[in-house]
């Protein structure tokens, strides 16, 4: 029997419990608890300093928690040298040997298993086809691009089969286009293998595109964790809405309730958002909303599920398939307004006098 985690089935699952990690009395994950199921993709989403690399390497057994315990597949890995917890590692800078061909590379895990060389030659070449990078295995890594080095670094971490595959900013040195098609092949790589992926970045596009759920971390804590539509649609604080995607924040001061809608005075029009608990009657709240959700309006309306704003045109940019406009409310909060770029658009000039109207559905109260 292997000393290692287990390596029945696909994808691991992995359980952090109370994780806590401190550097000289300053703490850099402060209490994380986390379960990850298994083949699920998850992302560890937040600003530099939030713990999210920190606590990927107590997962991989790079740093040892203060505080806490980390479970794959229910066994507790504290205890676990790093190499005995059978987990796949890709690296920002690739960490490639740049001394051995690409197939060595590839191989070198499957060596310090002690596997033998006709079977490491048969699984680097499926590893290779895995990354669409056959025929490479000769070449040495300063022949090869940045993103066909990332591809060889993919195909060194999943050679062995792990169960769980880790990954720290892997596209981070990469330029736009090219992360952004490796972000797609990274959702294939994810969907052929079936393996749990958990994913480290600061960069939320990135996170809302790839993962199966998004943990968003701030100050060595989890901010917030769900599907990428749950923190896009229904960030429950303003970190989170601030932080992933662009939003608008409104000052208000709340009337009353109706039902589960909270009533609230903002920028002189009353305004109505969702609301999961019930402020009292006074109260001074923020209220949010996403850029592209306001449009300018025209037309009856239905006052019980549209709010409605008077503001003034400050700023209108034409950046290509969108209109991009600055308003200013009537207490001089600033907002943005987005909308598509079309002929049958009339666009707005700076100083216009104009509603904006937007959704009740899409004001939430953080």
């Amino acid at each position: 029997m292997r000393d290692t985690v287990s390596s029945t089935g696909r994808g691991a699952s992995v359980s952090l419990a109370g994780l806590e990690k401190s550097y000289e009395r300053v703490g850099a994950v402060n209490g994380v608890s986390l379960d990850i199921r298994s083949g699920e993709f998850l992302t560890l989403l937040g600003p530099s300093g939030s713990g999210k690399t920190t606590t990927l390497m107590m997962i991989a057994g790079f740093e040892q928690p203060t505080k806490g315990d980390i479970a794959i597949d229910g066994i507790s890995v504290v205890a676990m040298p790093p190499h005995k917890r059978n987990i796949g590692m890709v690296f920002q800078n690739y960490a490639l040997f740049p001394h051995l061909t690409v197939a060595e590379n590839i191989g070198f895990p499957l060596k310090q298993r002690g596997v033998p060389k006709a079977e490491r030659t048969k699984l680097v070449g499926e590893a290779l086809e895995l990354v669409h990078l056959p025929g490479y295995g000769g070449r040495y890594p300063r022949q090869l691009s940045g993103g066909q080095q990332q591809r060889v670094a993919l195909a060194r971490a999943i050679v062995f089969q792990p169960r769980l595959l880790l990954m720290d900013e892997p596209l981070g040195a990469l330029d736009k286009q090219l992360r952004e098609n490796l972000q797609l092949e990274m959702r294939r790589l994810h969907a052929d293998l079936g393996i749990t992926f958990i994913y480290v970045t600061h960069d939320q596009e990135e996170a809302l595109t790839m993962s199966d759920r998004i943990a968003v971390m701030n100050d060595g804590l989890v901010a917030q964790i769900g599907s990428p539509e749950d923190l896009y649609d229904r960030p429950c604080n303003r970190f989170v809405a601030g932080f992933i995607g662009e939003s608008n924040f409104l000052p208000a001061t709340v009337r009353g309730m109706e039902g589960d809608i909270v009533v609230a005075d903002c920028q002189g029009a009353v305004v109505r958002a969702l609301c999961p608990g019930r402020p009292g009657s006074g109260a001074q709240v923020t209220l949010t909303t996403r850029p592209e959700r306001l449009r300018f309006a025209n037309g009856a309306h239905d006052s019980a599920t549209v709010n409605r704003m008077s503001v003034t045109v400050t700023e209108a940019v034409f950046a290509g398939e969108r209109c991009r406009y600055m308003l200013q409310a009537a207490d001089g909060t600033s907002m943005v307004l987005k909308e598509p770029s079309s002929a049958a658009i009339r666009r707005r000039t700076v100083g216009e006098q104009a509603e904006i109207a937007w959704s009740v559905a899409d004001t939430i109260l953080v």
